[in-house]
């Protein structure tokens, strides 16, 4: 039996136990193997600047990284390596890191242990390489040199600035510019308005809150236009859109449609809801003697959602929202990774952390968010209650994709479904019918194994088909996640479980899933 104990180092602030879990699990986004302390300290180096502009994570030298075999060092010379190591990254790392080494005593081996927490003074760069070349990130579990984007993202978290408070340099505005954008807010305030009482307590907008939402900027008398300014009218240069796509399917491979909407945000989440709610299912259900109609997603979880990509997307990455309607799901992308101090445990439990504070500020005048971060766990609920699978949230590091699973219209549902016309243009028909989800995406509430359903013999594969009978399919993060490996090896069991016929492979590439194969009964 494995043994495990632990020898801390003096003023040790927290305990770093690694479990054979983890070792046994491999490789991760916050967990690096070394088997031997590298003679050029670069080549770990980049790992520990990494994991300080990132969510923190941990080095154990003394394990391969490929095998996961416990090698271990000599006891004899252990502490000189542990000093060594914390010698290099104080001589190394700008702004200081301060990493927490320990000792961990495994099956008899003795491995070394570097846990870097989350740093606060974006960004961390390697001081040799300076800081146009010397910052890494982890994306995927590995490490990565940070593009300009993510370098100006970590700057404007290191100083606590948002990036749509800046000056938008290179736009210029009028008076009348401004006026027309107060007019535009207050019509959009009551627009959105939910009550009455709601709607007679909004008050005109006027300079001095846009000053105070940092939606302009006064220098010497004069207001000048931030960044938030240019988003929110669709000026100044910054291309800021929503690209919609309806895709047959369940990849990119075959376009039905798209478009690419621009203008005042606003416009954009109204053109975005109403692409999304012409080519997803309309049916009716009958309450008492009433015919209503229903959509196989809540229309509010799906409005919902592409404000909060708007609001909380990176507007530093060039790239666009994007909003793909498949047959099997609904799939908003907002680039940009997660916020400083978020991550998507504590997005689904509510927890805020605003990267455009102007535009949150906006959004909420305007009735378009409530409280800061009850979006996500409203649309959660929203989607459950409507009798779909929870929200899928993937990413996080270089972008934020959440799926929305569709599915059948609940029994009551009357059989004729159709389509909302497109008042301003002919949408292609590219369903006549509720999806069937037994050909596409297998149906969840089919939790029960079949009585003659054989389970793997490899305890790994026994828990992803578990998985897979409880829920209905599997994606390779969720594997990964549920496993505690890699995104590589999860794959790689996935495909071994798809060529012994326990499971099928659905879809190609991100929208890749795994599903139960019929034939193996």
């Amino acid at each position: 039996m494995i043994q495990l104990a632990i020898y801390c180092i003096a003023n040790r602030k927290r305990g770093v136990m690694m479990t054979i879990e983890e070792i046994l699990a491999g490789e991760s986004k916050n967990v690096e193997f070394k088997e031997n302390l590298p003679e050029k300290s670069i080549k770990y180096m980049k790992s520990v600047v990494a994991f300080a502009n990132g969510t923190g994570g941990k080095i154990i030298f003394g394990i391969a990284d490929k095998t996961r075999e416990v090698v271990g060092f000599d006891k004899e010379d252990v502490f000189k390596k542990m000093d060594a190591i914390a010698n290099a990254v104080s001589d190394s790392c700008e702004p200081a890191i301060i990493p927490d080494i320990t000792l961990q005593t495994v099956d008899g081996k003795t491995v070394i242990v570097v846990e870097v927490s989350e740093g606060r003074q974006r960004p961390y760069y390697i001081k040799a390489l300076g800081r146009d070349g010397g910052v890494y990130v982890r994306v995927a579990g590995t490490t990565r040199l940070a593009d300009e984007y993510m370098i100006k993202e970590l700057l404007f978290e290191g100083s606590n600035r948002y990036y749509d408070q800046a000056l938008c340099t290179g736009l210029n505005v009028t008076d009348e510019d401004i006026d027309v954008l107060c007019k535009a807010m207050k019509e959009q305030a009551v627009k959105n308005a939910r009550t009455e009482e709601q709607k007679a307590a909004i008050k005109d907008v006027g300079r001095q809150q846009l000053r105070s939402w940092g939606i302009l900027i006064e220098r010497d008398g004069k207001d000048y236009p931030s960044n938030a300014f240019a988003i929110l009218t669709g000026n100044g240069g910054l291309h800021v859109a929503t690209q919609c796509g309806v895709f047959k399917g369940t990849t990119k491979a075959v376009f039905v449609d798209r478009r690419e909407y621009t203008g005042p945000l606003w416009e954009q989440i109204d053109e975005a809801f109403q692409f999304v709610l012409r080519n997803i299912h309309l049916g009716a259900t009958i309450v008492g003697i009433y015919r209503q109609d229903v959509y196989e997603i809540p229309p509010d979880a799906i409005r919902e959602l592409i404000i909060n990509a708007m609001v909380h997307r990176s507007y530093l990455d060039h790239g666009t929202i994007q909003v793909a309607v498949y047959d099997n799901r609904l799939e908003i992308t907002s680039p940009g990774k997660l916020p400083m101090g978020q991550t998507m445990e504590r997005m689904k439990e509510g927890y805020s952390k605003i990267r455009n504070e102007a535009l949150a500020h906006a959004f909420a005048y305007m009735n378009l968010i409530e409280h800061w971060g009850s979006g996500i766990p409203r649309i959660i609920d929203k989607v459950k209650a409507a009798g779909l699978r929870e929200p899928e949230f993937i990413g996080g590091e270089v972008d934020l994709r959440i799926n929305i699973y569709r599915g059948q219209l609940t029994s009551n549902a009357i059989s004729d479904v159709e389509k909302v016309p497109d008042a301003g243009s002919k949408m292609p028909d590219n369903a006549k019918k509720v999806l069937d989800t037994d050909s596409k995406v297998p149906d969840s509430a089919k939790k029960v194994p079949d009585a003659g359903s054989k389970m793997p013999d490899n305890e790994q594969e026994q828990e992803i088909y578990k998985y897979v009978l409880r829920n209905g399919f599997i994606t390779t993060a969720k594997a990964g996640e549920l496993l505690g490996v890699k995104h590589r090896r999860a794959r790689a069991i996935l495909l071994g479980m798809v060529e012994k016929a326990y499971l099928r492979k659905e879809g190609a590439a991100r929208s890749t899933i795994y599903i139960k194969n019929k034939e193996k009964e």
